[in-house]
């Protein structure tokens, strides 16, 4: 159970819904949970969130004309423009906070194979994870 909250808390933190991924992480942890597949729920589970805005991103330009919509076209293209210039490495940045949730959705947007977006996406989540319980390690455990 504890790998299932992991996974599902660390999913809804990589899409566009505001959520900390460390929380039931930490909690997974402190109840005796395997550290080796915390992480890796933990990896997945915000990898495949990720997959989700990838999806957003990628068909995103069909309701670019509505009122709701959240960005402007000078937006997008400046977006675009930055991602072109960084290129899909940049996708290593997607455990940022804010910053990798825009990523993911411009690389659907930029029509980014999503086997490439689902490695270089999986390496830096999976790094960010590794550090951070290396982090607890250290400090708290």
């Amino acid at each position: 159970m504890h790998y299932l909250s992991v996974f599902l808390s660390s999913f809804l933190s990589a899409t566009v819904i505001p959520f900390a991924s460390e929380i039931a992480l930490v909690a997974a942890l402190a109840a005796g949970a395997n550290l080796y597949w915390v992480v890796v729920s933990a990896t997945v589970g915000n990898t495949t969130g990720a997959g989700v805005n990838w999806i957003l991103g990628r068909y995103i330009e069909r309701w670019r004309d509505r009122s709701w919509f959240p960005a402007n076209r000078s937006q997008l293209e400046k977006a675009s423009a930055w991602f072109r210039k960084y290129g899909v490495w940049s996708l290593l940045l997607a455990w940022m906070p804010l910053v990798g949730d825009a990523l993911t959705v411009i690389a659907g947007l930029m029509r980014v194979h999503i086997l490439p977006f689902l490695v270089l996406v999986g390496i830096g989540k999976a790094l960010r994870y590794i550090v951070f319980v290396m982090f607890l390690d250290q400090v708290v455990l």
